[in-house]
This record gives C-alpha cells, structure tokens and sequence, in this order.
C-alpha cells in the first residue's frame, strides 16, 4: 500500500486526478447507486498513463540513457511514449501486425519507435526482451511489474476518497495490472469492499 501512496506522489504532475461520475442509467438498471471513474480523460485516453508515469519516472539515469521497450496493442505504448517523449527517453515499442493504423500513429506522434514483430504478443515479446538483451534497455512490462501496479492503484484511492461508502468496485480485467492495483488499496482500506 505504501508504494502506491508513493505513485500518487510521483505521478501527480503528470496525470489528471479524473473524475467520478453518477450514472444515473445504470444506477436505475441496477438497483445501485453506481459511478464512473472516467480514466478517458487521461492525456493518453486511459488508465495506463499512471502505470507508466510511475515506472519511468522510477529510472536510473544510466536506464534511462539506454531506453525503453515495451510490447502494446495501443493504450500502454502509448501511455509509455508520451511519459518517454516528456522525460526525453528513447522508447521501442513491440507490436503486432494486428495493430490497427490509428493506434500505431497515436504512439508514432509522441516520438516512439514502432517495431512489427510477429503475428502475436508472444512474439512481440519476444522481439522486446531481444532488444533488452542486445542493447540494455529497461523493459515496461503493460502489467506484470511493481511499479506499474503501485500506478493504477492510485485510482482506488481517489475512489476511497470520492466515496468513503464504497462497497464495491468494478474493474476490467486484461493483463491485471489495473485489477490488482485498485484492488490492493480497496481492500488496504475495507476487506469488506467487493472488487469484481
């Protein structure tokens, strides 16, 4: 938990503390009061940007000298692009062939250097811990990585703050990085409150 108070202070300059909306529509289909944390409205359109604000802020100089590589469908490389563009780091990032055109010139606008590599993730992975090995870059796991975790936890603490009554949160669900952040500082806070 300590660490994800430590990303909120970290990240602060470069995110937006997003709001919390009431929606009624789905609060009347539920049965709930029900709101949403609007992440949209981050610079990069999403959540991401808090994980990858927290990681590469978190670089040696000597890290950051070297670069980043990352593997991304869109909404991580690019949070990782705009975070490198600002700090003035070089950043690679892994793709698919599958990766739609307007998701490979969002993260090209903000300075990145896009690699094709393969027809899946596997091998984009692959691609991007060859980069790591041959050139020493610092791989920014979308997920699978402390300091991206402490990063999208802060958004349950704005939602503790927002709403002191919380007692459920809905959360999506891919790598687990967003789930397993905001559910460690939920459930910190009240192992009552249900993260779903």
């Amino acid at each position: 938990m300590r660490d994800i108070y430590v990303a909120r202070r970290t990240i602060a300059p470069y995110i937006r503390h997003t709001p919390l909306i009431h929606s009624a529509p789905l609060s009347s289909l539920s049965g709930a009061q029900v709101y949403l944390k609007l992440e949209c409205l981050q610079e990069t359109g999403a959540f991401k940007l808090r994980g990858a604000a927290n990681k590469l802020v978190s670089l040696s100089a000597e890290e950051r000298q070297n670069g980043v590589v990352t593997v991304s469908t869109g909404n991580h490389g690019r949070a990782v692009a705009y975070m490198a563009q600002k700090l003035g780091i070089d950043a690679v990032i892994c793709i698919t062939e599958l990766v739609p055109a307007h998701k490979r010139q969002a993260m090209e606008q903000l300075g990145a250097t896009l690699v094709v590599a393969g027809a899946n993730q596997d091998d984009a992975e692959r691609h991007a811990l060859a980069l790591v090995q041959e050139h020493g870059m610092t791989m920014i796991s979308p997920f699978d990585e402390p300091a991206i975790i402490a990063g999208q936890g802060t958004i349950g603490l704005e939602l503790l703050e927002a709403l002191p009554q919380l007692d459920a949160a809905i959360v999506p669900l891919s790598g687990g990085g967003l789930m397993g952040g905001i559910a460690l500082a939920l459930k910190t806070a009240d192992d009552a409150i249900r993260v779903v």
